[in-house]
């Protein structure tokens, strides 16, 4: 396909840069392994594209990378999970900030490690590795992980990986960026926030639109950044970290300020027109109230 073809080669060559400025501990996959980041401060209840108030910690296993707060052994809490796909030739580290940033806000990233992940085989395979890390007595993970409560989310092959992932019953939510077009919304039972760049000129926002458009079966919302191309959620996730961060608390924590950044008269995207170009909500989600019952 064209569009993975033009896809893997800068992908690659950032995974390759990133990982040569990181240094090894980052970047081998090798099970056990945990980096800690510096503790981000505490962020505003509605800040959304802010640090949350978890240090965070890396730990790069051989099919799954792990952003988690670190000291999640001794939380008072479950946390939430969101499994990650990457894009064509792209691996964990390409997305770094934007899976520190949501494990900063309290969830448990699992990251696939492939760098061909349409088929969400790995995605899967990271909710059973993670099912048993939580009911492991000698892990840090040991009932700390909310697997009642999980997201799917991925960039480009990595966002159609989250459709694909999407008919898991395990999943409560998806959150695809920029996704290829290999995938079947169809399948998909839970609500979705599909998001595109204005100016991508690889998964363009009409191959987006017609993800959204198939998908009147479901609560779906459909999100263009301003400006945005296809790379601009790789590094800093800049526009990118505030409303998914706000969508995954919205559904995965209840977070009622998240909430209403989507549903009701008073959606907060839906009029914030410096951030996107263009916002539609489909019947089933202009029917969810701001707050729930």
């Amino acid at each position: 396909m064209l569009w993975r073809r033009n896809l893997f080669a800068p992908l690659a060559a950032l995974a390759l840069a990133l990982t040569a400025s990181a240094g090894a501990g980052t970047a081998a996959a090798v099970t056990d392994t945990n980096v800690v980041a510096a503790a981000p401060a505490a962020s505003a209840a509605d800040d959304f594209g802010a640090p949350g108030p978890y240090a965070t910690a890396v730990e790069v296993g051989a099919i799954t990378t792990l952003y988690y707060p670190r000291d999640i052994a001794d939380s008072d809490r479950r946390h939430p999970v969101i499994v990650w796909g990457n894009g064509t030739g792209g691996v964990p580290l390409v997305y770094r900030d934007l899976m520190l940033h949501w494990a900063s806000q309290g969830f448990v990233v699992a990251a696939a490690n492939t760098p061909m992940s349409n088929l969400g085989i790995s995605m899967r395979a990271s909710i059973d590795m993670l099912t048993g890390r939580n009911a492991d007595p000698g892990s840090i993970f040991f009932d700390r992980v909310d697997l009642e409560h999980i997201g799917a989310s991925g960039h480009s092959q990595g966002g159609a990986a989250a459709i694909v992932v999407g008919s898991d019953p395990r999943i409560d939510t998806i959150l695809p960026i920029q996704p290829g077009p290999l995938a079947n919304i169809n399948a998909v039972r839970v609500p979705a926030l599909l998001l595109a760049g204005q100016r991508d000129s690889i998964v363009f926002p009409a191959l987006v639109k017609a993800f959204y458009n198939a998908a009147d079966h479901i609560p779906a919302l459909y999100g263009e950044v301003r400006g945005a191309d296809h790379f601009t959620v790789v590094g800093d996730p800049g526009p990118f970290a505030a409303p998914t961060t706000a969508w995954f608390r919205a559904h995965l924590m209840g977070d009622r300020t998240a909430r209403a950044q989507f549903f009701g008269p008073g959606c907060g995207i839906c009029t914030d027109t410096a951030t996107w170009s263009d916002v539609r909500r489909n019947g089933l989600a202009l029917s969810i109230p701001a707050a729930t019952p």
